[in-house]
């Protein structure tokens, strides 16, 4: 079975050509990550379930292309230069590097003009730009700018795998694609319906915010057209709020990769987390991050779970994509509507969710009620 799904991640998820060439990167532990050897062990597989995965694509791909490097340490962080040049080509980072537009883009510093300019420089070098991506670093580079030039200005395929476990391999990677992403638009549907949405869960959270003039996209794990970005495994209706509009208390009781000892509760107040309270540990890398950057704070996403296989709450990359499920993201969000940009973004998972859909008429219909789909 592993090696079906491997394979199938050329032939259905990404629809490689023999014709085409695959970047396959992941990222290894910097020596600055404070890491336990349960996760350092995980950390490490990534290295081989990118070699097995590059071993599947050969009969697939006219060439495949691995490459690893040092962890960036945060979800959203731009990957390193070498990582650039192999997907886009050396030339094309040299003239981004010539315009003054690299540092600024790796630091998350610059402009919309600057970030026009750029895609402007990266089409006049499609022709060497790598025709998919597979990425299977630790820490998500969905967030980037490097994702989102590749898809927008080369029409890269881009395959997002960050946390990824051999475990899922056999699990949430193994679902009727058709039947997923029919569900998955069915529900980005119906979110792009209302104005407003107001979530609540048993565990105490509740929040509501703005969606005017906000898409949901569907993330189906088809990526066969031009531009496709999304994660595998897949299964997940998403969009940004409308920033500084949203209000409310999150109850964490998950961090990324484990379940907490005791819950963390955020204060959100006008679309940023103003207080986190709470005796755990992850309260205080928490305060750490987000003190970083103002940016950090900002109610970045919201995620609907659509993904029957998908059961295991310990991995966020999994468990955001449990059906019925919400996430709530914090940081940037510049990558899939929003404005907010910073090297940082994560995910919070919620069970048995309760999603009321506010539309422009102020009428209200629920999409999930205590975990469960709705019509």
């Amino acid at each position: 079975m592993i090696t079906t799904v491997l394979r199938n991640i050329y032939r259905v998820n990404l629809g490689i050509k023999k014709t085409e060439k695959v970047l396959i990167f992941t990222d290894r532990p910097n020596p600055k990550e404070d890491i336990n050897n349960q996760e350092l062990e995980r950390r490490s597989r990534l290295k081989c379930i990118a070699f097995l995965t590059s071993e599947s694509g050969k009969g697939f791909a006219k060439e495949v292309t691995v490459m690893e490097y040092p962890a960036a340490g945060s979800h959203g962080a731009e990957p390193p230069r070498e990582i650039w040049e192999a997907a886009f080509g050396k030339k094309a980072v040299n003239a981004l590097d010539k315009n003054g537009l690299l540092d600024p883009i790796l630091e998350k510093k610059a402009d919309d003009r600057e970030i026009e300019k750029a895609r402007t420089i990266l089409n006049g070098y499609v022709k060497n730009t790598v025709d998919a991506v597979i990425a299977l670093s630790n820490f998500s580079t969905s967030h980037t700018r490097f994702r989102d030039l590749l898809t927008h200005a080369c029409e890269t395929r881009y395959a997002s795998m960050p946390l990824f476990d051999m475990a899922m391999l056999e699990g949430p990677m193994n679902p009727d694609w058709k039947h997923l992403a029919k569900i998955t638009n069915a529900v980005a549907r119906k979110v792009n319906r209302a104005e407003r949405i107001e979530i609540r869960t048993p565990n105490g959270s509740h929040i509501s915010f703005s969606t005017k003039g906000r898409r949901a996209s569907a993330d189906t794990g088809i990526l066969t057209r031009p531009g496709s970005f999304g994660n595998l495994p897949a299964g997940e209706a998403y969009l940004a709020p409308v920033e500084g509009t949203a209000n409310g208390r999150l109850i964490l009781e998950w961090a990324p990769t484990r379940e907490l000892k005791s819950p963390v509760t955020l204060v959100v107040r006008n679309g940023n987390v103003r207080d986190i309270t709470g005796d755990e540990e992850y309260a205080a890398e928490l305060r750490k991050k987000l003190s970083e950057r103002k940016e950090n704070s900002n109610i970045a996403e919201l995620g609907i779970g659509t993904n029957s296989m998908a059961k295991r709450p310990d991995n966020i990359l999994e468990s955001e994509k449990i059906m019925g499920t919400i996430h709530i993201a914090l940081g940037d969000n510049s990558s899939f509507g929003g404005t907010i940009k910073t090297p940082f973004h994560q995910d919070f998972i919620f069970f048995r969710p309760t999603v009321a859909l506010i539309h422009k008429d102020g009428s209200r219909t629920f999409l999930i009620k205590k975990g469960k789909f709705e019509g």
